[in-house]
């Protein structure tokens, strides 16, 4: 049953109960027992498609503001677009692999090794989807409308099988390949990461500088020369291979006074290390070039057998250190690309769980890598070695969901080669409009310095890497193993990757020259999760036949630019040579009151159940409209206080306009423009201005603008200005009266303008309108927003009112300071001289309105600007006298006036309401008879 059906429309008042927390869930299970969010597509078949397509939030855990802000956004573009002549469809979706779902379920007590593969992902898979529903309830409560029976899922079958082809599709490119080099490590996630999984923290780290002895100089040094040597990773130390030093650069040899060694550092750092070093005196033996030392063997600390050899490469600077690199290929991407390129071993000798294995020696072997710094410092303070030992704070890489630190890592991990298409991805980003602007730089600056994507992962709850490899294990990925595998997950779902062997995944007969007995073995290491997401261009746009490919745009957090805007643009240039969207909105994080990133641990997170509670999800909704969500946004629940207040603002505005129409109808009682009283076209031109505004701001994304603009209109033009001098037309002249239904046409229109602009924002609220309106759609979410009008002379009339709005203004200062001075009380008790020049006095006369009702007082006299008295008070191009007001208070129309009781059958009435009422009576008794 419609909510409306069950109001009484016959009251006289209009009723508009709050009550936010409850009124709203009655009014979204109405929307969805009507289908409105369905009749709304309908309506719009066969118009021009905007598709924003919705980044999935991780599926685990309560929403937070941060979610709010972001679905609340694109629920008010989605909206308007569907309102301005635009097919909008809105399919939400969620991410539903990874990591943390694994962890959820080993902290619920859930025993992996207990159980096979495809049994732990099975309750990986049941705990997502709990997780989905959890959420997704959240999100229906803030009000946002979308296919919510219908989302996308990241374990669907038909999105995996995508994501396979997309894989596929890179593949066949050449872009997909395996290699052993440096990537992120998280001990703590035992899996490789991506760039997007992790985030910077500042640390205290410990910061060595030591000696390696030369043990073969190449005639260049004596073998009493020591390489000076820096590292802010003294545990990698057992790693090392080499020394880096820069071609160009210049280095000394120094003799400190009083020792028999010599030492080679950068010259251009001798003075500064000499201090730090305590060396007060000491002579430089000789300076040489960096590419002199090119080949020098020196020894290992740790290790006597073992000697390092010194290299060049473009990566050392001078900005602290010695010049001198200590290199552990195994451990850096710059020490990997210099041990690659002098043949260097890539030595790792740290395990997944970040202990140094059992080849580093008994002071190493098992001890957590962490650990390690302190035996290393000691080894070599021991040996003599150390010159100095400095903390050094520095930002550092952290498992963005463990949150501990990360290690470089050299492991065999599946690389997807962002090189190789690298231009083509820049000129993509071309082709995008990005807000704010600045947003396409970063992008292009992210892409332009970004290394090879690491793909793979170490876990289980995924979709699998579909590889097989052969006998002489050669990895085997072609377009028809690849396109097997797809149509078996399709079918199947990602499960049966890890319940069928490898001979049962591989097409019926297959062969391969790598597997000469027909023995076949698969990968067991899963996609990285931006992966899964990055492909949802072919998961969701791709498939779903109602949707675009491109699509129009993509809305998320500024973290996505290294995210899902960065993997999703990577795939889709891979797979078809452009970019997924056309527009791309980036918005900021929401912070706590003081600026603090919300955490649990502070004590500070904001849950937006919480606010709904306490204020309604309108409350966050129109909390959203009124921040500059380019930025990080600060949020208390001072924040909702205030919002509320402005809500209510709103509110009592259109309550007070419904009010006073409740005997108005459209279709009989409507006074076209031409025919309206003059203050009454002014503001249906203001009106119409106020609508074009919205509408561009809609188009530009620019929700803080409308905020302004709407809490400006509602105060300023109607509050303050319109409805201040409705009363006196409204509820005192004829109910049939020209001035009456010349203001209600006004009135009604606003309302109606106001609840179709508000709708995208305000759904509960303007529904709630709709029903007192007499409209022909059944819901405000069904309407199409107001046209805007243009009228004749519409420069020259708002010319001409804003000439009356100065003049308002100089009245009121008067009527203020005669309020202070007890001369009034309220404007209704003022007699206002008005002494104004003649060019001024004749624009007003061309208003041909009622400029004693318009400025609310009981008596206007206007006279020229020469013969304002001394006492006047004085304006630029006018003068003010307020008197007040002779004679008796009408108790109808509240003024004072000298004509009270000069109709004897109505004696305490003004003659102007002794006529109202008589006229009014005459009606009654008119009708009375006429039935």
């Amino acid at each position: 049953m419609r909510i409306k059906d069950t109001l009484n429309l016959g009251k006289t008042k209009f009723p508009m109960r709050g009550n936010l927390p409850v009124r709203e869930v009655e009014r979204q299970n109405e929307w969805e027992e009507n289908k409105v969010y369905e009749r709304r597509q309908k309506l719009n078949e066969g118009k021009p498609t905007f598709v924003l397509h919705d980044g999935p939030p991780y599926a685990n855990g309560n929403i937070h503001m941060g979610h709010a802000l972001n679905k609340i956004s694109k629920d008010f573009i989605v909206r308007s677009k569907s309102m301005m002549g635009f097919r909008a469809p809105y399919v939400p979706g969620w991410d539903t692999h990874g990591l943390p779902i694994e962890q959820q379920l080993k902290k619920a007590g859930v025993d992996r090794k207990s159980l096979s593969i495809a049994d732990f992902r099975e309750k990986c898979r049941e705990y997502a989807l709990e997780q989905v529903d959890k959420q997704r309830r959240d999100f229906k409560r803030l009000g946002v409308a979308g296919e919510w029976d219908n989302p996308y899922l990241t374990l669907d079958p038909k999105f995996e099988a995508q994501e396979i082809r997309v894989f596929g599709k890179m593949a066949e490119r050449g872009l997909i390949y395996k290699g052993k080099k440096p990537v992120f490590w998280s001990w703590s996630s035992e899996s490789a990461l991506a760039e997007a999984e992790v985030e910077y923290h500042d640390v205290t780290s410990p910061s060595a500088f030591y000696g390696e002895k030369v043990v073969d100089g190449k005639g260049v040094l004596d073998e009493d020369t020591y390489m000076v040597v820096w590292t802010t990773t003294p545990w990698t130390i057992p790693a090392s291979e080499g020394i880096t030093v820069d071609k160009d650069f210049d280095y000394s040899v120094v003799q400190p006074a009083g020792d028999e060694r010599k030492f080679v550092l950068a010259s251009e750092l001798v003075e500064k290390n000499a201090e730090l070093f305590g060396w007060k005196d000491y002579q430089v033996v000789k300076t040489l070039k960096g590419q002199d030392l090119e080949y020098i063997l020196t020894q290992h600390p740790f290790y006597p057998d073992k000697t390092l050899l010194t290299m060049l490469g473009d990566f050392v600077t001078l900005d602290a250190g010695t010049g001198l690199v200590h290199t552990a290929p195994g451990f850096g991407e710059d020490d990997f690309n210099v041990g690659k390129q002098y043949g260097l071993e890539i030595y790792v000798p740290v395990d997944d769980k970040g202990y140094l294995t059992p080849d580093t020696g008994k002071d190493f072997a098992g001890v957590f890598y962490d650990d390690a710094n302190e035996i290393s410092l000691n080894k070599l303070k021991e040996a003599g070695l150390l010159l100095k030992y400095l903390p050094i704070k520095h930002s550092y890489p952290f498992d963005w969901r463990t949150k501990k630190p990360i290690i470089f890592r050299a492991t065999p991990q599946w690389f997807a080669s962002v090189d190789k298409i690298r231009d083509e991805i820049l000129a993509a980003i071309d082709e995008v409009k990005f807000f704010p602007d600045w947003g396409q730089k970063r992008l292009h600056n992210m892409i332009a310095d970004r290394g090879d994507w690491v793909i793979s992962r170490q876990r289980v709850w995924g979709v699998p890497l579909p590889i097989f490899y052969g006998e002489d294990g050669e990895a085997i990925i072609t377009k028809e193993t690849v396109s097997h595998v797809a149509d078996l997950i399709e079918k199947h779902g990602s499960n049966i990757w890890f319940q069928k062997e490898a001979k049962e995944l591989l097409p019926e007969g297959f062969t391969s020259e790598h597997s000469p007995h027909g023995k076949f073995t698969k990968e067991n290491d899963i996609m990285d999760v931006w992966f899964d997401s990055g492909s949802s261009h072919q998961g969701v746009l791709a498939t779903r036949n109602y949707l675009t490919y491109p699509c129009d745009m993509y809305l998320e957090g500024s973290d996505q630019y290294r995210g899902w805007f960065n993997s999703s643009l990577i795939t889709s240039v891979a797979f078809s040579g452009h970019a997924p969207y056309k527009q791309v909105l980036s918005q900021g994080f929401t912070l706590d009151g003081q600026g603090r990133k919300m955490s649990k641990s502070l004590g500070n997170v904001i849950a937006p159940g919480k606010v709904i509670k306490q204020f309604g999800a309108e409350i966050i909704r129109l909390w959203v409209l009124s921040v500059d969500s380019s930025a990080d946004v600060r949020v208390s629940m001072d924040s909702f206080s205030q919002i509320s207040e402005a809500y209510r603002k709103i509110r009592n505005t259109i309550r007070f306009m419904l009010a006073n129409t409740t005997d108005f109808d459209p279709k009989q009682n409507a006074v076209a423009f031409d025919q309206l009283e003059s203050l009454d076209q002014y503001m249906e031109i203001k009106v119409n201005q106020f609508t074009k505004e919205v509408l561009d701001c809609y188009a530009k994304y620019d929700f803080m603008d409308i905020y302004k603009k709407l809490l400006n209109f509602v105060t300023t033009d109607l509050s303050a200005f319109y409805l201040d001098i409705a009363k006196d037309v409204v509820y005192i002249e004829s109910k049939d009266s020209h001035k009456r239904r010349s203001m209600q046409t006004v009135l009604y229109d606003i309302t109606v303008r106001l609840a179709k602009l508000l709708t995208p924002v305000l759904p509960h609220t303007t529904e709630e309108i709709w029903q007192y309106l007499k409209e022909p759609e059944d819901y405000a979410q069904l309407a199409e927003m107001p046209a805007v009008n243009h009228y004749n002379d519409e420069a020259k009339k708002l010319a001409v009112w804003n000439v009356f709005m100065k003049v308002r203004s100089d009245v009121f200062k008067s009527l203020e300071n005669a309020r202070n001075q007890k001369l009034i009380g309220k404007s209704f008790e003022a007699h206002v001289t008005l002494y104004l020049n003649d060019e001024e006095r004749h624009r007003l006369e061309q208003l041909k309105t009622d400029l004693r009702q318009n400025l609310i007082v009981s008596a206007l006299t206007v006279k020229s600007l020469a013969g304002a008295p001394a006492e006047a008070e004085k304006y630029r191009d006018r003068a003010v006298v307020v008197e007040h007001a002779a004679g008796d208070v009408c108790p109808r129309c509240r003024m004072i006036r000298t004509d009270v009781g000069g109709n004897p059958k109505l004696p305490t009435l003004c003659g102007r309401c002794a006529a109202i009422v008589e006229q009014e009576f005459s009606a009654v008794v008119t009708e009375g008879f006429d039935d």
